[in-house]
């Protein structure tokens, strides 16, 4: 347990922070889950809108510190990829 007041204070913004980064992971998930479920569906409109939606999202989750920039990155290419290939 904490004993300076500065280290309380700090493990009280990490209990806060985590609820906070776990909402916007959760998010995340959900709008990824749903570019998922439109590419397993085989609708490419209905997919290309998801991820027009998804990644604005993830992005945000970079910036915020929740998700590594790199891994946005890779996650929001390999999406985009998946996407186009559903018109072929």
């Amino acid at each position: 347990m904490a004993n300076t007041k500065s280290a309380k204070k700090a493990a009280r913004v990490a209990t806060r922070r985590t609820v906070i980064n776990k909402n916007r992971l959760s998010r995340i998930r959900t709008y990824v889950r749903k570019v998922e479920e439109a590419i397993a569906s085989g609708n490419q409109a209905a997919a290309a809108e998801a991820l027009k939606a998804a990644q604005p999202e993830m992005m945000r989750g970079a910036q915020k510190g929740v998700l590594h920039k790199n891994t946005v990155s890779r996650k929001v290419s390999r999406l985009s990829a998946r996407v186009k290939a559903l018109k072929a």
